[in-house]
């Protein structure tokens, strides 16, 4: 295990139908926790056609095409396919009218991607015949001020891609899963309501601490997008409640929980400082990023029952208690690098599950 590091991903030799994690309890302490590989390119194809989206656990990528700018703008490493592959389900586009054309760009900084490569990529995804099970949410969001223009330029830029309209679900509700394989589930955050417009959330207010809710044809949306922390000394707060809406509630009408664990702000709460941390947490130089809080919290909810103890090698059985669900945006959602915080993400989705229940 590397230094400073309390959990990582064991790398097996050749193909195992296992996937292991060793979790480090104290210094002379570890746990093994082993989960069955699932394929990230593919793991909805073994979810049944019936279960709504917002039942599902949705691993996603805040700022998904902000590939470059560090450490002020940049938020990914890795492009739009591999993350489609990692299992990437949710995408955050957002889009900025340059000449006339839609391109990447987060905030007033540009990140260079046409919105017509970015149609390219998620056409070849959803059609190609080993990934064509899967579904991507696409939300798009408006970078600049021309709010006339720019709903014109999404809906002509998509009709003129591969696929064109007929790949995207564009109705305002959460669909079933088997309602939208192969298909791009539209997520406005840009003009109105409107039948063209897909999920619509009718608010979305400004880095709000405590989250905020609203209504999708029956389905509360719980959503959670607190960024404007003040700085790292907050990467605790801003943990916690990231991963508190993700155990759902006891409502009477369906509930989607959307989580966003990325914050930001200048000079103290940069990107990568956030997600990532620095120094060496575990000899007090330095802070846990989010990241790592995450993958740490995924893995105590997922093995309590399910653990090697290398000191006495008592082994305990799978709890399949946890129902953990909810769409999770991620900065850099490949790090800890090699520790595979969207393998723990998918898994939740074969963990809590009932007959009769969740659309099973």
């Amino acid at each position: 295990m590397a230094p400073g590091r309390k959990w990582e991903r064991v790398t097996l030799q050749g193909d195992s139908p296992w996937i292991i994690y060793r979790n480090r309890l104290s210094r002379k302490h570890h746990v093994l926790v082993v989960f069955p590989y699932r394929d990230t390119s593919c793991f909805l194809a073994s979810i049944p056609d019936s279960v709504p989206l917002s039942c599902l656990m949705l691993p996603g990528t805040h700022e998904t095409m902000a590939l470059y700018g560090w450490p002020i703008s940049q938020c990914q490493y890795k492009p739009l396919d591999t993350q489609l592959h990692a299992g990437i389900r949710v995408t955050d586009i957002r889009l900025s009218i340059i000449d006339g054309r839609l391109i990447a760009y987060h905030g007033i900084f540009p990140e260079f991607t046409p919105f017509a490569d970015i149609l390219v990529t998620l056409h070849n995804f959803l059609t190609s015949p080993s990934t064509a099970s899967e579904t991507v949410v696409v939300s798009i969001k408006q970078e600049d001020w021309d709010t006339e223009l720019f709903p014109q330029l999404v809906h002509d830029e998509i009709v003129a891609s591969p696929g064109g309209l007929q790949m995207w679900f564009l109705e305002n509700r959460i669909p079933n899963l088997g309602e939208v394989r192969g298909k791009a589930v539209m997520f406005s955050r840009f003009g109105s309501d409107g039948c063209t417009n897909g999920i619509h959330p009718p608010i979305w207010p400004d880095s709000a601490k405590e989250g905020f809710e609203w209504e999708c044809d029956g389905t509360l949306v719980r959503t959670h997008d607190w960024y404007g922390i003040p700085s790292f000394l907050s990467i605790h707060e801003k943990f916690s409640l990231s991963m508190e809406i993700l155990n759902p509630p006891n409502f009477p009408v369906p509930t989607l929980s959307i989580s966003f664990t990325s914050a930001s702000s200048i000079p103290l709460a940069l990107p990568p400082v956030i997600a990532r941390g620095f120094g060496w947490p575990k000899w007090g130089l330095g802070f846990e990023g989010v990241n790592h809080r995450v993958g740490k919290w995924l893995l105590s909810q997922l093995s309590s029952d399910n653990a090697i103890r290398l000191q006495n090698a008592e082994v305990w059985h799978m709890d399949p208690d946890p129902r953990i669900r909810g769409w999770v945006l991620m900065d850099y959602y490949d790090d800890p690098i090699d520790a595979g915080i969207v393998p723990l993400l998918v898994e939740c989705n074969f963990r809590g599950r009932m007959a009769g229940e969740e659309g099973w």
